[in-house]
């Protein structure tokens, strides 16, 4: 085992502070990462507080992870020591069920989560990127490309992937009529995408002063979502609406913006169930409402490779590890554009 530094939640009430734990020692198939870059994802803090009921404290969050391969096993062949990579929401799966030969590990049953996920080869709990290392099987570690920058490919490994996925899905391309509901870490990198992809691009805000920042990221048009007048003017003429709102809302309003054999897709998890939608909603014009997670480890590499093509990263903010208290309380009330990212060379204060 070999001993390192992270900052840690010891109890949904208590702020995250520097925490001394081991990682394992590289098996033959594992890839040992120096940790340069950790996006800061609203899931972390919905698990450090125990939103979702299933925290196990101490508890290092952190699943957006870029960094430099230090060292391989044995019977690693596609990363080298010095390479770019980065790892995110999973770091195993069963590797046998019919999601996992899909190539859609993110659905596994006995998915294995970057962290609060038991670690099966130590017996105890996974620790996350808020960290100075980390150890990962070769088969859950991506490729980053050096053209990009790293600290803004952090959180491509969440809200990167949790946007890509639904739009490549469903097959969104030129010509289709897309809405973005909501614009935050995830919101902004769907106009990326879906603006990459070809679609004319609405973004839903209730904020009008988000307007000019939209259209500077892709968006062809921007709604004002509590404005009815604004809304009513596109009653079913949308072939997809990505709705990112994490918070209980009234889904109607955007339904009826969908055409006959639209969708609505949700990949906000809100701590609340949704109002159910009006089932007259749905059936009148054949309407969808469905979700998305992450993608799996070959849908990721795409979209990482398509990023590096199309020099595609996310807008951040780089912070101080000794800042992420802060950081929480700021991405509660939104004041972020659009994720933070901790540069993990700041721990070394704390090991020093």
């Amino acid at each position: 085992m070999q001993k390192t530094i992270g900052y840690a939640a010891h109890n949904n009430n208590s702020p995250l502070a520097p925490f001394n734990f081991e990682r394992r020692d590289p098996l033959p198939t594992d890839v040992q990462i120096e940790i340069l870059f950790c996006g800061v994802c609203h899931s972390d803090i919905h698990q450090v507080r125990n939103e979702w009921g299933n925290a196990t404290f101490p508890m290092v969050p952190g699943h957006e992870i870029v960094g430099k391969v230090t060292k391989v096993g044995s019977e690693v062949s596609n990363f080298k020591p010095g390479e770019s990579v980065g790892v995110g929401c999973l770091v195993d799966s069963c590797r046998v069920c019919p999601d996992c030969h899909d190539h859609l590990e993110q659905f596994c049953n006995n998915a294995e989560f970057t962290y609060n996920s038991p670690d099966k080869h130590t017996g105890g709990t996974n620790y996350g990127g808020y960290s100075r290392q980390i150890v990962v099987d070769q088969d859950f570690v991506l490729h980053v490309s050096d053209k990009l920058d790293l600290a803004a490919v952090a959180p491509l490994l969440c809200a990167g992937i949790t946007t890509y996925s639904p739009l490549k899905h469903w097959k969104v391309g030129k010509g289709d009529k897309v809405g973005i509901v909501g614009l935050g870490g995830l919101g902004h990198m769907g106009i990326k995408f879906a603006h990459a992809f070809g679609a004319h691009v609405v973004l839903f805000t209730t904020s009008p002063g988000k307007a000019e920042d939209a259209k500077r990221l892709g968006a062809d048009e921007v709604v004002i979502s509590k404005n009815p007048e604004e809304m009513e003017k596109h009653l079913a003429s949308f072939d997809f609406i990505l709705n990112t709102v994490a918070a209980p809302h009234n889904l109607d309003a955007y339904t009826a913006l969908l055409k006959r054999d639209g969708t609505l897709c949700l990949v906000g998890l809100p701590d609340r169930p949704h109002p159910s939608p009006s089932i007259a909603n749905l059936i009148f014009k054949r309407r969808r409402v469905v979700g998305s997670l992450i993608g799996g480890l070959k849908e990721t590499q795409e979209m990482l490779d398509f990023c590096a093509e199309n020099a595609i990263t996310s807008d951040i903010e780089i912070i101080p590890i000794q800042q992420i208290n802060e950081a929480y309380e700021r991405v509660l009330k939104s004041d972020v554009k659009y994720r933070f990212v901790i540069d993990l060379a700041s721990l070394q204060q704390q090991e020093g």
